[in-house]
């Protein structure tokens, strides 16, 4: 990055222009357009991420603003808001789609070895979850949720290794989550954290027939028979550890072989709470630390909704929507990149807020993040959620 190109000239050299030129091509996003390009496109819409602008109009002020710059921050084709609006109505919004793959793949090739349980049992562990993005059913006809409320839902498979997502699904409101495990390609070996909301046995045992592992919430009406216990230090958390089989109906023919059943005390919240597993091998206390470990998809979607442009959109369309949505994604890989290959301290949220009011200045980011006035800055919640920051 070089010290004489602004901050934003500095993230936009992390996305790799070749690969974004093919997925052009190959859907076709410059076909019949002169003026604004997708690359343009994608640039004004990741400025919009950047600096947290709140709608096309206000994108179109504070670029126009800045005239002399639009070139140096690689824009070209005239911001203005029908030209934006019309490309998140019109064009293809897979070309960002298969974009954020190519930037998680380079990301979690950074973020390699980042979990310390992961390291502890050799393996990747994924966290499995679900969000409910609320929409207005009249302005967003096509989001089906309920009677007279609209919504997206976003799937997500959260490598813990840098908190990065994996795999990423935005669908209507109505599609319940449980049917994303039929869409994930599974990787033996790994690790699957999922809620009470994934209890479907037959697509358990699909994954335990491709040699995975999953660490699941049980519900309290679940019929098992225990065939035996396992020891445990009665001192700890744990108060059972079983293996048994299931005994209702239709699920013992969906999972006919043994489970392992692990019931933990929850101190600080005063509750029980009951894990299943295909792992017959770790320990009881390691099941219960990786289900802790879940939580990072739950901050992870808590942090994107407070920081990132994705609970309000710039457009109505079905297009518009998942078009803002995947280059918001785009821009929290790149920064959490930018994290990584800078070895920043800081939080995300923090990174953000730096880049957001130095976006046009000529200074190199590894200068920035050090300048030691940004150091005694402190976020204006003392409860806000940090990622990259445990």
């Amino acid at each position: 990055m070089n010290p004489g190109r602004s901050v934003f000239s500095q993230i936009v050299d992390l996305y790799p222009k070749y690969h974004f030129d093919k997925l052009v091509q190959k859907y076709k996003g410059d076909f019949n357009t002169r003026h604004f390009k997708t690359w343009d496109q994608f640039l004004c819409m990741t400025f919009a991420q950047l600096t947290y602008r709140s709608s096309l109009r206000d994108i179109e002020a504070c670029l126009l603003a800045q005239p002399q710059k639009l070139y140096h921050m690689g824009i070209n084709g005239k911001p203005s808001r029908n030209n934006i609006a019309r490309a998140n109505q019109r064009r293809d919004w897979h070309i960002y789609f298969e974009f954020a793959q190519i930037l998680i793949e380079r990301a979690r090739e950074l973020y390699h070895h980042e979990n310390p349980i992961s390291e502890e049992l050799n393996s990747t562990v994924y966290a499995l979850d679900a969000t409910t993005i609320d929409l207005c059913l009249s302005m967003f006809p096509w989001a089906s949720f309920r009677k007279k409320k609209g919504a997206v839902k976003l799937h997500t498979l959260l490598d813990l290794n840098g908190s990065i997502p994996s795999f990423i699904k935005i669908t209507d409101g109505l599609v319940h989550e449980v049917r994303i495990l039929d869409e994930i390609m599974l990787e033996p070996g790994s690790y699957y954290l999922m809620d009470r909301g994934y209890l479907d046995f037959k697509r358990l045992y699909r994954i335990h027939l491709n040699h995975c592992f999953f660490v699941i919430r049980a519900k309290k009406n679940l019929k098992f028979r225990r065939l035996y216990s396992s020891p445990f230090d009665p001192v700890s958390k744990i108060r059972a550890d079983q293996i048994g089989v299931l005994e209702g109906f239709y699920t013992k023919q969906d999972y006919p072989e043994k489970l392992r059943r692990i019931k933990i005390y929850d101190v600080k919240n005063d509750k029980y709470l009951t894990f299943l597993t295909n792992n017959f091998e770790i320990s009881a206390i390691t099941v219960a630390e990786l289900y802790k470990n879940r939580w990072k998809v739950e901050l992870f979607f808590k942090w994107i909704k407070q920081h990132l442009r994705i609970k309000q959109f710039y457009g109505t369309s079905f297009n518009a929507v998942k078009t803002q949505i995947w280059i918001g994604i785009c821009v929290y890989v790149a920064v959490a990149i930018i994290k990584k290959k800078h070895d920043i301290p800081f939080s995300l949220y923090k990174i953000l807020q730096i880049l957001s009011v130095t976006i046009f200045e000529k200074v190199p980011i590894y200068q920035l993040v050090k300048n030691e006035s940004y150091k005694n800055i402190k976020l204006e919640d003392p409860n806000q959620l940090t990622l990259f920051d445990y």
